[in-house]
């Protein structure tokens, strides 16, 4: 949401101000690192801020006075999270305070260039790095005159590798004696981590002007150097306080989900842990062009030498060259084996620049190979698909309009799997990078031309090189629940977190039901169990007897009989493995999924089997004979249907694995409709895990 904002947002000052005189001169920044020479001096900088639930409400407010004899003009720059939005902001002059005004894109350009050409202070957002746009205004300041700017801006704080981050850039341009960020933190479910760290300084200095503590469900981080403290030498004038601040953290799970209600809305947080990560097939789609001559060619290879490095046994992957022409690693998909992943460092490293940029060709070669690879069973039907393209330029040979591209790469994937879209450096059309990743459910990002180039692209591909679960649905109940969020999501990654916010149309109720699905590994077959702890992976079969006691959870493994697991002194679920004839024509070994103790489960516990766990009323009259002679039919009322059924037998396994226990039964009909809640295929999915 607050990305959609961002490059729509411009401040312009009301018109009043400059009806008061402050007429725009040829601009001077505001903290230059010799505040005598100029007459300005900023004598203090306070950045607050407040965190709930990981939404930052944060206040950056600056205070400068006019020590000369004459007016002269200071300009506030903020560098702000491409990510936050403005809500807010205030220019005090003498203590006449000139509130700002928050317009949509085109509204406010056209407010902005007006309001320059007549002489008067507006303020506007540019982008200004990797992380940051720039907020700026300028303003003419009497002679001994004070001034004080206070911007507020907002943000949802992401979780990426495991922690939220905020990040603060810190560039006052000259010794503040009073300078000071503070942030208080409170999280409903308690904060687990906290930390603070700074690029323009060594640790021995920051631990000295830093403070930071975090006890349950707060924590606080203040960095408040004195002047001695922010000088770059101990002699000199100016300020080493020149780079980024950033604090991270995360919370207590104590379980996957967290729903916060709060006057009729809702927020709801969602971060599985310690499942096993999904095999995945990558095809890296990379720009060979001539633009990516020189430094960023090496770059690229160094990134993908470090990424191959990371590939795991089971993931499979290819490499697509595009430039004029387009050039594929394998024909098809292959298995990140030693020896395929070997062979794979040779040919990155003799990977070379040439020709023009044919996006299109590139793009479908490589969507084409995911395709088939999918449909022809070379990739593990429980794995999940990525395409990564870089590029430095835009396309300029074969199908070269944007929106042509567009239509092309959306038809072929379909919607099946995402596209990440990586774009070096500045000479590109992002926003037609970015279009293009989104309506596939990826994302863009730019890498930046610096020395850590190779860093940013090794960064990106660690957010989505661990996939947890595919086909993510988030269910809410339909007559309850309005205004929602994006509540799907194509994958789950390690280390980040699904959020989904809505309204609820009962503004008293405290809680409701939320079903989240998705795909995981399938960790239990008739041939082999698996069993994780966070990244580790122990692997048994059917032959094996073990118990494995963990945090309350135990795993009995009885051979060739069954799997036990128990949660405590809570319930006990048991999965039987049912073997047949090894040469029957058709049936084959299958699992059985049973629970032992369903009288321990909720009352809220509810699917095909737990619908059933607590006891419900039925009676079954008017027994007579049915279209089988041997099995009699009656009439069964429940849940206020009348009902026929068929008296029949089923087996119970769970005692005897070979043989069972016959037990006597009613068969409902029709796919229990009537007696079960809903139509059968509400409860249908591919497979048990």
């Amino acid at each position: 949401m607050a990305s959609a904002w961002w490059p729509c947002l411009i401040l312009a000052l009301l018109s009043g101000l400059a009806a008061s005189g402050f007429l725009r001169s040829p601009s001077r920044p505001l903290g230059v690192s010799s505040p005598v020479s100029n007459g300005i001096e900023v004598y203090s900088t306070k950045i607050s801020c407040k965190v709930t639930s990981r939404f930052a409400h944060n206040v950056v407010t600056t205070r400068a006075v006019n020590r000369a004899d004459t007016a002269k003009e200071v300009s506030f720059d903020v560098e702000l999270p491409k990510t936050a939005f403005i809500t807010n902001f205030t220019l005090t002059i003498d203590g006449v305070t000139y509130p700002g005004n928050v317009k949509e894109k085109e509204v406010a350009k056209k407010q902005y260039e007006k309001a320059v050409s007549q002489g008067k202070t507006a303020g506007l957002v540019k982008a200004s790095g990797r992380k940051l746009e720039k907020f700026t205004v300028s303003v003419n300041v009497a002679a001994g005159s004070k001034v004080t700017f206070e911007l507020t801006y907002e943000e949802l704080l992401k979780r990426r590798k495991g922690k939220y981050e905020m990040y603060l850039k810190v560039q006052p341009k000259q010794l503040v004696k009073h300078f000071e960020i503070e942030a208080d933190i409170y999280e409903p479910q308690g904060i687990s981590t906290l930390d603070a760290e700074a690029s323009f300084i060594t640790n021995d200095l920051l631990g000295s002007a830093l403070t930071k503590s975090f006890s349950g469900k707060k924590g606080r981080v203040s960095f408040k150097p004195s002047l001695d403290q922010q000088r770059s030498c101990p002699t000199c004038t100016d300020s080493l306080l020149n780079g980024d601040f950033i604090i991270t953290y995360d919370v207590n799970r104590e379980s996957p989900a967290n729903v916060q209600i709060v006057n009729g809305y809702f927020v709801h947080f969602f971060a599985p842990q310690g499942l096993p990560v999904v095999p995945k097939n990558v095809v890296f789609v990379i720009d060979v062009s001539g633009s990516m001559h020189g430094r960023k060619m090496e770059q690229t290879k160094d990134a993908l030498l470090k990424i191959l490095g990371d590939m795991k046994g089971e993931d499979y992957l290819n490499f697509i060259l595009f430039s004029g022409d387009v050039i594929t690693w394998k024909d098809d998909l292959v298995q990140a084996t030693p020896e395929n992943i070997e062979e794979a460092r040779i040919f990155v490293k003799n990977i070379h620049d040439r020709g023009l940029t044919n996006i299109n060709d590139g793009l479908l070669r490589g969507i084409s190979m995911l395709n088939r690879a999918r449909e022809e069973h070379r990739v593990p039907e429980r794995s999940t698909s990525i395409i990564i393209m870089l590029t430095d330029g835009d396309a300029n040979v074969g199908e070269s309009r944007p929106e042509k591209i567009q239509e092309n790469v959306r038809n072929a994937i379909g919607g099946k799997f995402p596209l990440y879209n990586l774009g070096f450096g500045n000479n590109l059309n992002y926003n037609f990078l970015e279009s293009m990743a989104l309506e596939n459910h990826g994302l863009a990002r730019r890498i930046y031309e610096d020395s850590d180039a190779n860093l940013q692209l090794q960064g990106f591909y660690e957010e989505v090189a661990n996939p947890l679960l595919t086909g993510v649905e988030v269910e809410y109940p339909e007559n309850a629940i309005q205004d929602l969020t994006q509540n799907a999501y194509q994958h789950f990654y390690d280390g980040s977190e699904i959020v989904v916010a809505g309204r609820l149309l009962d503004e008293d109720m405290n809680n409701f039901k939320a079903d989240v699905k998705g795909h995981g590994v399938s960790w239990v077959t008739p041939e082999k169990i698996a069993l994780w702890n966070g990244a580790a992976q122990s692997t048994f079969t059917w032959l094996d007897t073990v118990t494995i006691t963990q945090d309350g959870l135990s795993v009995t493994i009885n051979r060739k009989k069954n799997m036990v697991i128990s949660f405590g002194d809570g319930v006990t679920f048991m999965v039987v493995l049912h073997q047949v004839w090894k040469k029957h024509p058709v049936h084959q070994d299958f699992l059985g999924f049973y629970v032992v103790d369903s009288h321990r489960m909720s009352a809220q516990t509810h699917g095909l089997l737990g619908q059933f766990f607590q006891p419900f009323d039925f009676k079954v009259s008017d027994i007579h004979p049915g279209s089988d002679p041997t099995k009699p039919d009656a009439t069964m009322v429940v849940k206020n249907h009348r009902l026929t059924v068929t008296r029949g037998s089923q087996k119970d396994y769970r005692k005897d694995v070979n043989i069972g226990t016959k037990v006597a039964c009613w068969f409902v009909h029709n796919n229990g409709q009537g007696l079960i809640d809903g139509v059968h295929r509400d409860y249908i999915i591919p497979d048990l895990f």
